[in-house]
């Protein structure tokens, strides 16, 4: 290929190759010449241009594939810019002629299309050079249009959209013409004419005013249709098109055209335009002058165009841009909701939950990604007097006795509708902002909480639901609302058990606040679990007293006690017994009760018992998910008898049903899905008897056919393979808009999921409002669970027996009906191979086998992509558990002769997927033999190019046999390259199917190779050049894949990938989407792998990276790009990965973005200090302008003869006006802090003049471009202040930790103009104003606790020399030691008990690291002279002023502080103690923590002992061990219950000598236990605390004749 790399094509070279490596070596030249182009000198270029131009010309007339003749017509327009434009006729005048030619063979088809390619091209780049020949072009281009097949449609719509770009406004004559085809073509049969169409339009839009003014509503019309029948890729652009168009159509550009006139649009007009398609379809007409009856009419719109209609709208507004959605989100609220209040979106319970989900959908991608913080809080003030005013209109309705103002049922259920949207888009935003939500919530005027509550109380159960899922967000956004809410839910709850909907919402409200306790670690007090366990006892105890009343209150125990089970075995532990006699008391004693009770009751009486009772068994379900350290030998079998009698009830179901209808039907589904989901918990040897009953329940499911609606990727999806996904069509699964096109793939009659399907879910983990499906179809999927758990513990007899079931239940049903059934039953039996082939139980009997295999082979012929994928996961599976080579061998040849016979492509596409994955388990592929057939075999479908879909599946399985062979496959290695680049470059592009496939067998020959592509050999090219290809393609999942090869090209041969061409390539395709229109790249996955490669790349190359991606700059067009550069420039390529980073949502991604930015700040910040930071700084300070809440800190200096300010006379700034980034988002900000903490401890390990100011500014003067880190020490404790001070509790939290980093580093730094002081002197102000809000009274605990770890080293460190200064923070310490003492009423209501902990042992800690420094200054003898003057000079000068004042401020407080710690460290003896001593633990628990809480607490005592406990020691050290007689300090809290101190009475009972020998006891006690036990390296800190203990202990004569005198000490009973 070397050869190829000339400015002219070497013909004699070209001439002695082979058709196929003929075209292999064009596309390479043209590729090199594509690049050469631009750089060539132009003198020579035109010397040779008519050489060229004869060459390119002859490539044109020898039938170029797909990706050649897109870089011929890029190679035509690049010579004809660079070279002579007039030049440039001939060569259209040539491929006029070609189009024109009559020829309409196959062999002349890929020259058409080629021409048609370089017009565009050409007019693309020369535009107006070229004059009016574009008409005649353009005509010529139409009339070719007429006759073309889908290829050409295609071509000329591409061809056409580059003429108009090229020309702008030039092109005005044919506008109109463009537009009659063009609109055609957006309707036209081939998804990809569709698209190209679209394309075309769009471009079309920019300078065709009528298309938005005079003609927007037959545009409308047209987009409506084309989103009929349509693709995910159709949707998207199209979407685009009707959008933009809209967008302009509101805010026409001045100049471009007039806003007077009839064809000004206004809001509602256009979103009546929306909402006409979204009710109508295409159908025609106009929707403005449609009547009532129109609306009415039952004709359904599919969801194609439904969907399609809502990334619409998204797109609208996002070209509208974030100020206008903040100017106009009230009337536009009004209008997107306006959407549900036509009767025919919400006829039924399916519609009107796919209706909720669109609008869900427009808000959550509009509101929660275009706004900032404020704006957000704003729209969320706006969405509660929404529902407000909703809630009162129902509230009216019911209680107003006067018929005529009461509203319709319609009008009823439209505001139920109405909640449900905006609650769920409030609860989204609140968890979004975090703990900013806060003002939110504290203002009077939005009254938030009031709104949602009222709320609980609707007569529609989603409404309430919804709500209550509302209160979980704001619970897990701001913690200390949760112990509130539950307290004023069960106050409510309480006195409103009589009202059916109080009892409903307020018990949902309830489990939805003990489910967010998932997501808070700080938790809720310990007693809320015993109040809600009364509760729930009390409604199902109550529940038989009121028919009325029954089912809700029964349903409310149920969910309530099922929502307790999630706060975990250290709470469940204390209530185990009473809930084991609920669930006793709900079942039937004996199976002779159960016959017995089955003749008794009605309908509704039935109804409440099966609800009853999948209630409790849901309350199983979460028990053994959240309390499995509970669940012992004795439990389960106490759990046994009730699970026995509901197993038996099964049975006793059909004539239940068949007698009192289907209300008890609609029961007892949900009792079986319950049933089932609770035994896939359990270990089955625990229920063996019962398999007959299950075994026989479960077979009657499966071939019942209950649920058809359950079929395909509902049920089938979580069986295939992972690697199989992207043969399922399911091109949505990595995009942004999975969220709505998951409606189009829930199957036909199941719906959208909703929260009253099943009102359980609202305690479950996940944080995104629950969705879950009709019961109908969750019973479908736990069957299958449950039959495929089961199934490997069947008899061999039992399970031929089950499979031979199944086929007669087969082969007795028809068409679809047969369908279904095989999908279930395929679904089972895959299931259960997999449970048999990981459970190792043995090999599977020859007489299941064969049943088994008949069933799956059935299955690989079957119409349907997902099971055809089940079922061959499910054959490897089979293999994998007969693990029998000669089983494996005989059925690999059975798909031989299968796709011998057969000739339908669905049962070809199986039988050739089959061979792929028959080895997935099994280790790899063992004969070479098996392996070349089924190779050849996969190549031969592979190149059949008149069945598509056989080519998609035979290349995939391709793929897969090359990943399992391993380096096996090396000889087949040559081969299949070559058959990979043939079909590259023949494919036509219109077919991503099999290219997509293609790039999956590239992306396995990689792997496969690895470190063999660095050695010389035609690989390594190849790949190159199959990247090429890929990465030229117009599909996002090619491009995907283009990048992933050359992400493992560069990882195994980094030499030979092209960083300066590859990265503007990255960055581009990234920024592209990111920066500019607030348009995300639909497709998830290609910025997946574009910042994937990114962090590869970073690791070994960020310097470079950085620098190649301003050459990006040079390569995008102006005129969309026009701020891409300015932001490029400012900011360089990692703010543009911070700014994307701030928009992103999906978690990978972000994490993803976080290590890229992490590799580039480890190799690029000390080089560029100072841009980081600004960075970082920029990030914080945007935020400034938006919350007024963070201020700037100046360097505060102490001037001659002025008075020291106060911390309060900080002034607060606002953010620097011109910042790149705008309103970043609390957690972006976090990753700043952390940025800044990384870079201060890179330059730790780096230069010392970055922590010495003297030789900073001295090598500053010698080198100017020279950066230190000490040098920024304002902006750092700028950054850290703001951060320390922001409503966000993550970001305080990491200012602090930053504020703490910079205390640690910088404290010794002295000041070089001012001997005798130190830099950190200068903010003493802005530290202690940063540090005060953390202990005021409404600080979360985590805050407080993490802040008396700053004031301990601000205290310690030496900075403040001044008693007057230290006090400021002293003070802070001071308060906090007084809240240890008293007991904190409030806080107990907020939070768990063992955030008391955490917080009191914190306080402690601070104390103590403080009076360590304290106690140790008069001996540190190289402390600086400086410190050992006077600070105050009206004080008297003590002998050691410094060390000595700050030990009198710790004395005031030592006598309280050393019962504390004392107590403290026996807490910590006694947690420490091993499991068999844990009797000896105080049942009521110890002074910091309680009983129920002791597992918790022990996470706090061990990282706060060690200074404890020297503190102690150093304490006991001045004392000399002796007691003083000083009387009881004044404590409000009891100390420990041996009282460690001398408050209580026992104090004259008990000696001196006993007091301080049980201290020292303890003391030494804990000490020699630690020393003696393994630690780790993180442990030198607490090892250091203990040496540093035992010097203190014995450095005084009593703890030394202690020991001496002691019998017991084996030491002592030597000799001296």
């Amino acid at each position: 290929m070397e050869l190829a790399h000339s400015l002219l094509l070497n013909e004699e070279v070209c001439g002695q190759l082979g058709d196929h490596q003929r075209a292999a070596f064009i596309f390479e030249w043209l590729s090199f010449l594509k690049r050469l182009l631009p750089t060539a000198d132009r003198v020579e270029m035109k010397q040779n241009q008519k050489n060229l131009v004869d060459q390119l010309t002859r490539v044109l007339m020898g039938s170029p594939g797909p990706p050649t003749r897109q870089l011929l017509s890029q190679c035509f327009a690049l010579l004809y810019k660079i070279g002579d434009p007039f030049l440039a006729t001939i060569t259209i005048d040539k491929c006029n002629d070609i189009i024109r030619s009559r020829d309409d063979s196959p062999s002349f088809l890929p020259t058409r299309l080629a021409a048609i390619a370089c017009l565009g091209a050409i007019y693309e780049q020369l535009g107006r050079l070229l004059g009016k020949t574009f008409s005649t072009v353009v005509a010529n281009l139409m009339k070719t249009l007429k006759s073309a097949e889908s290829q050409g449609r295609y071509e000329i719509m591409l061809s056409i959209e580059k003429i108009l770009r090229g020309l702008g406004p030039s092109a005005l004559p044919c506008h109109r013409d463009v537009y009659k085809v063009a609109r055609i073509c957006l309707t036209d049969r081939a998804m990809p004419v569709r698209c190209a169409a679209a394309k075309c339009l769009l471009e079309l839009q920019r300078e065709a005013v009528f298309l938005w003014t005079s003609e927007l509503e037959n545009m409308a019309n047209i987009c409506f249709r084309a989103f009929e029948g349509s693709n995910y890729d159709v949707r998207v652009i199209v979407s685009k098109l009707l959008g933009t168009i809209l967008a302009t159509a509101l805010m026409a550009k001045q100049g471009t055209a007039p806003r007077q006139g009839p064809w000004r649009s206004s809001l509602e007009e256009v979103m009546a335009l929306l909402w006409g398609g979204f009710l109508r379809g295409g159908g025609g007409g106009s929707f403005l002058r449609a009547s009532g009856d129109m609306l009415k009419r039952g004709s359904s719109v599919s969801r194609d165009v439904r969907v399609g209609i809502t990334q619409a709208c998204v797109v609208f507004i996002s070209c509208l841009g974030s100020k206008w959605l903040e100017y106009n989100f009230m009337t536009l609220l009004a209008l997107v909701l306006e959407l549900v209040s036509y009767p025919r979106v919400i006829q039924n319970p399916a519609e009107a939950a796919c209706c909720r989900c669109c609008i869900s959908f427009i808000l959550r991608a509009t509101v929660g990604r275009l706004l900032g913080e404020r704006s957000q809080v704003l729209a969320a003030k706006e969405i509660c007097r929404v529902i407000a005013k909703q809630k009162m209109a129902v509230d009216a309705t019911l209680s107003d006795s006067n018929m005529e103002n009461r509203l319709s049922a319609t009008d009823v259920a439209v505001s139920q509708h109405i909640l449900v949207c905006t609650l769920q888009e409030l609860g989204s935003l609140i968890l979004g902002l975090g703990s900013t939500a806060e003002s939110l919530l504290q203002d009077p005027s939005a009254g938030l909480l009031d709104a949602v509550t009222s709320v609980l109380l609707d007569p529609s159960a989603v409404a309430r639901l919804t709500a209550a899922w509302c209160l979980r967000c704001v619970s897990v956004a701001v913690p200390a609302q949760a112990a509130g809410l539950m307290d004023r839910c069960l106050e409510r709850l309480t006195a409103l058990k009589s009202c059916p909907e109080a009892v409903a919402g307020y018990s949902a409200a309830i489990a939805a606040l003990l489910g967010a306790v998932q997501h808070c670690p700080l938790g809720i007090p310990h007693a809320k679990g015993k109040v809600v366990l009364g509760l729930a006892e009390d409604l199902l105890r109550s529940a038989s007293q009121n028919s009325r009343l029954a089912l809700q209150r029964t349903q409310g125990g149920w969910l309530l006690l099922s929502a307790l089970m999630t706060l975990g075995p250290a709470v469940m532990v204390h209530h185990l017994p009473r809930v084991l006699l609920l669930w006793k008391c709900t079942f039937p004693l004996s199976i002779q009760e159960l016959h017995s009770e089955c003749g008794r009751g009605d309908a509704f009486t039935w109804q409440v018992m099966l609800e009853g009772r999948a209630g409790a068994l849901c309350a199983m379900k979460s028990f053994f998910l959240h309390c499995r350290d509970l669940m012992n030998d004795e439990v389960i079998g106490r759990l046994l008898a009730p699970l026995t009698c509901a197993i038996a009830l099964l049975t006793q179901l059909p004539a239940l049903i068949k007698c009192y209808g289907t209300q008890v039907k609609n029961a007892s589904v949900m009792f079986r899905l319950r049933i089932y989901e609770v035994l896939s918990l359990l270990p089955p040897k625990s229920y063996e008897e019962s398999f007959g009953i299950l075994m026989k329940q479960l077979l009657s499911d499966l071939t019942g056919l209950e649920s058809p609606e359950c079929t395909g990727l509902t049920l089938l999806l979580s069986f295939c393979h992972t690697s199989d996904a992207p043969l399922l069509g399911l091109a949505t699964s990595d995009t942004d808009h999975l969220f709505i096109e998951e409606q189009l793939h829930s199957g036909s009659g199941a719906g959208a999921g909703s929260l009253e399907h099943d009102p359980f879910t609202i305690h479950q983990l996940p944080l995104d409002v629950p969705l879950p499906l009709p019961p109908s179809c969750c019973l479908s999927q736990a069957t299958v669970q449950l039959f495929g758990l089961l199934f490997p513990h069947m008899a061999g007899a039992q399970s031929t027996q089950i499979l031979d079931q199944f086929s007669n239940s087969l082969r007795q049903l028809k068409a679809s009906r047969q369908q279904n059934a095989h999908i279930h039953m395929a679904s089972a039996l895959c299931c259960g191979l997999k449970c048999l082939g990981s459970g190792h139980r043995g090999l599977l009997p020859e007489d299941v086998r064969k049943p088994a295999l008949r069933l799956l082979l059935g299955a690989l012929e079957s119409g349907s992509e997902p099971l055809r994928c089940a079922a061959a996961e499910g054959l490897a599976r089979l293999v994998q558990a007969a693990d029998d080579a000669a089983f494996t061998v005989s059925v690999t040849q059975i798909n031989f002769d299968k796709l011998k016979l057969v000739r339908d492509a669905a049962s070809r596409s199986g039988h050739a997927l089959a061979l792929g994955t028959l080895y997935r388990y099994m280790g790899g592929i063992s004969s070479p033999q098996h392996l070349n057939a089924c190779v050849g075999i996969l190549f031969t479908l592979s190149q059949d190019s008149t069945a598509p879909e056989v080519q998609v599946w035979a290349l995939h399985s391709l793929s897969l046999l090359i990943d399992c062979a391993g380096a096996m496959s090396h000889a087949h290695v040559k081969p299949t390259f070559s058959l990979v680049l043939r079909l590259l470059l023949t494919v036509p592009s219109a077919q991503v199917e099999v290219l997509q496939s293609l790039g999956r067998c590239l992306n396995a020959l990689i792997t496969t190779l690895g470190p063999d592509l660095q050695a010389e050999g035609p690989f390594r090219s190849l790949c190159l050049m199959g990247c090429a290809v890929m990465q030229d393609s117009s599909d996002c999942l090619l491009q995907a894949q283009a990048i992933s090869c050359l992400q493992q090209l560069h990882m195994f041969a980094p030499r030979y990938v092209d960083l300066s061409s590859l990265v503007p390539c990255l960055c581009g395709i990234l920024l592209d989407y990111s920066v500019l229109a607030n348009l995300c790249s639909s497709y998830l996955s290609l910025r997946r792998a574009v910042v994937a490669c990114l962090r590869q790349l970073a690791q070994r190359e960020a310097v470079e990276v950085s620098e190649h991606a301003v050459t990006l700059v040079k390569d995008l067009p102006r005129r969309d790009n026009s701020l891409l550069d300015i932001t490029i420039k400012e900011i360089g390529l990692e703010g543009a990965l911070f700014s994307l980073l701030d928009r992103e949502s999906d978690l990978q991604l972000c994490q993803d973005l976080r290590e890229t930015l992490s590799h580039m700040l480890g190799s690029m910040a000390m080089a560029k200090l100072s841009h980081w930071l600004k960075l970082c700084k920029d990030v914080l300070s945007a935020s400034a302008a938006e919350t007024a809440t963070a201020a700037a800190v100046e360097t505060y200096q102490e001037e001659e003869g002025g008075d020291r300010a106060d911390d309060d006379s900080i002034y607060t700034c606002m953010a620097e006006s011109g910042s790149p980034f705008s309103h970043p988002r609390w957690s972006t900000r976090v990753f700043a802090t952390e940025c800044v903490c990384r870079i201060i401890a890179q330059c730790e390990s780096g230069d010392p003049a970055h922590f010495d100011m003297a030789l900073a500014q001295e090598r500053r003067l010698q080198e100017s471009a020279a950066d230190f880190l000490v040098l920024h020490l304002a902006d750092l404790i700028r950054m850290a202040f703001m951060a320390a001070t922001d409503p966000s509790k993550p970001l305080r939290i990491s200012g602090l930790q930053m504020l703490l980093v910079i205390i640690h580093k910088f404290a010794a730094l002295p000041e070089p103009e001012f001997p005798g002081h130190v830099l950190l002197e200068q903010y003493q102000a802005n530290v202690g104003a940063a540090l005060r809000p953390a202990f005021t009274a409404d600080t979360p605990p985590d805050v407080t606790a993490k802040a008396c770890q700053v004031c301990s080293a601000w205290i310690a460190s030496g900075v403040v020399s001044d008693l007057v200064d230290l006090r400021r923070v002293h003070i802070l310490l001071t308060s906090s030691l007084g809240k240890v003492q008293a007991v904190k009423e409030v806080q107990s209501q907020l939070y768990n008990e063992s955030t008391i902990t955490m917080e009191s042992l914190a306080v402690l800690k601070a104390w103590a690291e403080v009076y360590i420094v304290a106690a140790q200054s008069p001996k540190q003898d190289e402390k600086p002279a400086w410190l050992l003057q006077p600070s105050d000079p009206s004080a008297q000068p003590p002998v050691n002023p410094a060390g000595n004042g700050l030990l009198r401020l710790v004395q005031a407080d030592l006598s309280t502080l050393s019962r504390l710690w004392l107590a403290a460290l026996q807490d910590h003896a006694l947690l420490n103690l091993p499991h068999e001593y844990a009797v000896q633990l105080p049942a009521t628990g110890g002074t910091f923590y309680t009983a129920e809480t002791a597992e918790q607490a022990r996470r706090h005592y061990s990282s706060s002992w060690a200074a404890i406990l020297h503190a102690t020691a150093l304490w006991l050290n001045s004392m000399g061990f002796i007691v003083l007689d000083e009387g009881p300090a004044n404590l409000s809290r009891p100390v420990t219950p041996t009282s460690m101190g001398q408050s209580t009475s026992l104090a004259s009972i008990r000696s001196p000598e006993d007091i301080n020998a049980e201290r020292f006891y303890l003391i030494l006690g804990i000490s020699m236990e630690f020393l003696c036990s393994p630690h780790s390296d993180s442990q030198m800190e607490n090892i250091t605390y203990c040496l540093h203990t035992l010097h203190a202990l014995f450095d005084v004569p009593w703890p030394r004749s202690k020991i001496g005198n002691d019998q017991k000490w084996p030491w002592t009973n030597r000799s001296s």
